[in-house]
Parts: structure tokens; C-alpha cells; sequence
């Protein structure tokens, strides 16, 4: 059983909104992944805001592409990058279709189906730590390139779904800079987290790679 009061799966028309409304109004809500063992649930604990063609720290600023096609819409599906040829990262995109714009989904707290996830994450110390972080987070429930493009707002038992959950005052949501993002990208407010929350990611300011000689 979800510890959640609200198990009404989120509709469309949540995500069909600006992605500043979307990502701090994520908080609190409950990701469900289903798998062949059984569901993972999640409270979403931390997020950013990706504002496609707008923004440069997005996948989306110069344009489509067949890695970021899904980012175009339509909302509430699910895009998934892998990156660094290790992880795998998972957003839900939102906002009007044909315009990019995704949030990143940083940490959470697996409510259900902890056991699952600890086999997946088996260097975790505590179970604090199993979807602290994008990648944990993805490796956690079990998401990959094969759920890229899922509709997570179908009405046909997908197998990511968002619910209601119980969202989050405005008081106990903060905000800053955006982890590990360069340039103009990096000066952007747009991370959210929820206050004094311990499955929240630390913050890390974006630092060159080195070339190798």
C-alpha cells in the first residue's frame, strides 16, 4: 500500500503548463514504476527545469533531434538520456506540445517497493540513499532508454505513472542553481527541492572536464 492519500493518477493537463509551474508543483507527488517483481513507488523529493530552445543548459537548445525528440511533446510522457556511458537519467516533459521543455527528476523516497530497489542499488548505505541522485534515481526503478517516450498518463497500466500524492506547501519548497550545468545555463534558479528533505541530492557547481594528453 502507497503511504500516500491521494493515489489519483496525475492527468495530461497537469503537464501541459510552463515548466517553472510544472517542476516545484512535482514535489511531494508519487512516481510509480511497475516492474515483472512487483511496483517501486517514490515520493519526488527534488527536480529541474529544462526550458527547451530557451535555455542553454537544455537537450533541446538547438533544436530536435533523435535523442531529444520525445522532449517535443506531447506532455507527460517520459523522456530518458543516458549519459557519461553509464547512467541514465529520467525526465517528464511538459508544457504545449512541439515546444521542448522537460523536468529532471533528481531524488526521491522509495515509499514502496523498497526491497526491489535495494537489489538495484546494492552500494546505497541506507535506504535514504536509493534514489538520492538522477542516476540512483533511474537505476532504482529500474528505467532505461527502453521507457523513452512512455505515456506515463495513459489509461492502459503504464509502466511509469505519476499520482497525486500530497503535494507541497510553497513554504517548505526552495530553489537554486541547477547541479553540474555550464555556462549561461548554470545562473538559472530553476532546481527544487523540498526543505530539510534527507533523500536530497548535494549541490555541485558544473566543473570543467579535463582533456586527456
Amino acid at each position: 500500500m502507497i503511504a500516500t492519500p491521494d493515489r489519483t493518477p496525475l492527468a495530461r493537463e497537469f503537464f501541459d503548463r510552463p515548466v517553472l509551474e510544472v517542476a516545484p508543483d512535482l514535489l511531494g507527488r508519487v512516481l510509480v514504476r511497475t516492474t515483472p517483481d512487483g511496483p517501486i513507488a517514490l515520493r519526488i523529493t527534488e527536480v529541474e527545469a529544462y526550458d527547451g530552445q530557451n535555455d542553454p543548459g537544455s537537450h533541446a537548445f538547438r533544436g530536435r533531434t533523435a535523442r531529444n525528440g520525445v522532449m517535443f511533446g506531447p506532455p507527460g510522457h517520459v523522456y530518458v538520456y543516458f549519459t557519461y556511458g553509464m547512467w541514465h537519467c529520467m525526465n517528464l516533459v511538459c508544457g504545449p506540445e512541439g515546444r521542448a521543455s522537460a523536468v529532471l527528476l533528481r531524488a526521491g523516497e522509495v515509499i514502496e517497493g523498497a526491497e526491489l530497489a535495494r537489489k538495484r542499488r546494492i552500494s546505497a548505505r541506507n535506504d535514504k540513499e536509493l534514489a538520492k541522485g538522477p542516476a540512483r534515481l533511474a537505476t532504482a526503478l529500474d528505467v532505461d532508454r527502453a521507457l523513452d517516450g512512455t505515456d506515463a498518463c495513459s489509461p492502459d497500466d503504464p509502466p511509469l505513472t505519476v499520482l497525486t500524492g500530497t503535494p507541497v506547501h510553497s513554504d517548505q519548497v526552495r530553489n537554486g542553481p541547477r547541479t553540474g550545468v555550464a555556462g549561461d545555463g548554470g545562473v538559472h534558479p530553476w532546481r527544487f527541492w523540498i526543505a530539510d528533505d534527507p533523500t536530497v541530492s548535494p549541490y555541485r557547481a558544473h566543473v570543467p572536464r579535463r582533456r586527456r594528453t
